[in-house]
């Protein structure tokens, strides 16, 4: 039996990763580098002449030609945080080498700071990571499925009608060998073909074939200008889920609630499931090298906005057909 080369990548082992950020000024060396990468600019007067202070924590960079200071982390997601950069930068690892992730609890030991401080953190870079996906579109191939994702909590019913499940397309772009190469994970308020329709406009590129199951809605892509395939299973459970035509979705799929059921435990997936779908497709959609990984999404925090805990308390709502 042949090796998976995917599975099986070294990635960024953890004595190499403080070797390189596990001090406070190689962090902020990384974020400069990262920031700016061709220099420092001034925002103010795009002077690029700086010199460098220290406040406390902070590292602020003092033009020398118009005087203005401009914080290392102002405008990022590491915004008005008091958790050091160093807690940032091991989350971060963390969170992207687990093929399974990691809850905030478990982040809250592994760290060393409260569940509060762990659960905001772990959310603000869940919002950068929804924030990168949310745009992506699949193509030429694509298998899709009707999927509902969560499970039952305490006080609540329990299968299909259980509050905390979500309704979810789960879309994945397959080689033509069937292996998997990109996901998508939507969150949808409903089974009807105009959100079919919008699902599709919004999450497949131009030219997609898409291949589904019976399921009548899904010919909603047709009308929106793709071609699809729709395959009738004559069978059940692992039989019809190792289906040629579906081994990539349903692979997926069977990765993703190993995912939910073993990292998890009592969360609400119903107020902010397209963050915690959006950690599983950021991370799977770059698995392909994992020592890159950190620095991509220490990339994307930067370009991110500040997010307060007000904001990301809020229920999300479904962003297709809603």
């Amino acid at each position: 039996m042949s090796t998976n080369r995917i599975q099986f990548q070294p990635g960024l082992p953890l004595a190499e990763f403080f070797r390189r950020f596990g001090t406070r000024a190689q962090c902020q060396q990384a974020l400069f580098e990262t920031r700016w990468p061709s220099g420092f600019v001034c925002p103010k007067c795009s002077c690029t002449q700086h010199s460098r202070h220290e406040r406390g924590t902070r590292l602020l960079l003092q033009c020398c030609e118009c005087r203005r200071q401009t914080s290392l982390t102002v405008g990022t997601v590491f915004d008005a945080s008091k958790l050091p950069l160093t807690t940032w930068f091991l989350a971060i690892h963390l969170l992207t080498q687990s093929k399974t992730g990691m809850s905030a609890l478990q982040l809250m030991r592994d760290l060393g700071v409260s569940y509060r401080s762990a659960w905001l953190l772990k959310h603000k870079l869940m919002q950068v990571m929804f924030g990168q996906e949310r745009g992506r579109k699949l193509g030429t191939l694509v298998q899709i499925d009707d999927v509902f994702v969560g499970g039952e909590r305490q006080g609540g019913g329990v299968g299909r009608v259980a509050p905390n499940k979500v309704r979810v397309v789960a879309a994945v772009q397959a080689s033509p060998q069937g292996k998997a190469i990109y996901t998508r994970l939507d969150v949808v308020p409903n089974w009807q073909k105009t959100t079919i329709a919008r699902w599709a406009l919004k999450a497949l590129a131009p030219d997609t074939h898409v291949v589904s199951d019976g399921l009548a809605t899904f010919a909603a892509v047709k009308e929106v200008g793709f071609t699809h395939e729709p395959v009738i299973v004559n069978s059940t459970g692992k039989a019809a889920g190792a289906h040629p035509r579906f081994m990539a979705v349903n692979t997926t799929l069977g990765n993703l609630k190993t995912w939910m059921a073993s990292t998890f435990k009592g969360f609400k997936l119903s107020h902010y499931s397209q963050r915690y779908l959006a950690e599983f497709q950021y991370r799977f959609n770059r698995r392909f090298d994992l020592r890159a990984i950190l620095v991509a999404l220490l990339s994307d925090a930067i370009r991110s906005q500040p997010w307060r805990q007000v904001s990301l308390r809020q229920r999300m709502p479904a962003e297709i057909g809603a």
